[in-house]
């Protein structure tokens, strides 16, 4: 994966400006910490998202908290990186489907596409989830390739947030993806009412326990 780019979850009435500030800011961002860090492996790019997502966080230009919260604000709260939520998959592509409207927080519906379905064995279980193209920015020459990946896992409502976690892929040259939980990120929701965010649909549940990436947010 060449970069990394949040999909991310506006408030309704900007949604498609501020879509693509949002994602362009934190693709910056992040390339050109990977281009000066270079990362070797899935580990070290998991260290380096998760250190620039805080960054993001703490400044009140690019943070998604409300002003008071951002001024308390010390870091997020992670798993610790693990190997064993490094998992290589099987990418399905399905070329026949057909938009539709992603079920969000709020009123607002953006059109999605099943861009295909991704097989894996975890815990000695096989596992499939779907994974969607947002139609408003496929288009764009830096988003041809980016695949969204909402899910939610045993660990939602527990140590994770009941709503569900995301990542962000890009398609691969040949069938293997590589899913990196301990880059799964929270909604911007979880953080802000405010923000209008895309519900992982049923059948992108985990049938275990994703002890990577993100935990919940509580505000103190």
């Amino acid at each position: 994966m060449t970069g990394l780019f949040l999909l991310l979850l506006l408030p309704p009435q900007k949604q498609t400006t501020n879509a693509m500030k949002r994602i362009l800011a934190l693709g910056f961002i992040l390339s050109l910490t990977f281009a000066c860090s270079q990362p070797k492996t899935e580990s070290d790019k998991a260290i380096i998202f998760q250190k620039n997502l805080n960054k993001e966080f703490a400044n009140e230009k690019s943070s998604p908290l409300p002003k008071d919260a951002i001024k308390s604000f010390k870091e997020l709260d992670f798993f610790p990186v693990n190997e064993q939520y490094i998992i290589e998959a099987e990418l399905i592509p399905t070329p026949d489907e057909k938009p539709f409207e992603m079920q969000t927080t709020t009123a607002r519906k953006p059109i999605y596409i099943k861009y295909g379905e991704v097989h894996f064995t975890l815990n000695g279980k096989k596992q499939k989830l779907d994974v969607f193209q947002d139609i408003s920015i496929r288009e764009k020459e830096e988003f041809k390739k980016h695949l969204f990946l909402p899910f939610t896992d045993l660990t939602s409502g527990l140590t994770t947030y009941g709503g569900g976690r995301y990542l962000d892929l890009e398609i691969p040259s040949d069938n293997v993806l590589v899913l990196n939980f301990n880059m799964a990120y929270n909604p911007y929701c979880v953080y802000n009412p405010k923000f209008s965010c895309p519900i992982p649909p049923e059948q992108n549940f985990i049938d275990a326990e994703i002890n990577a990436g993100i935990k919940d947010y509580k505000y103190e």
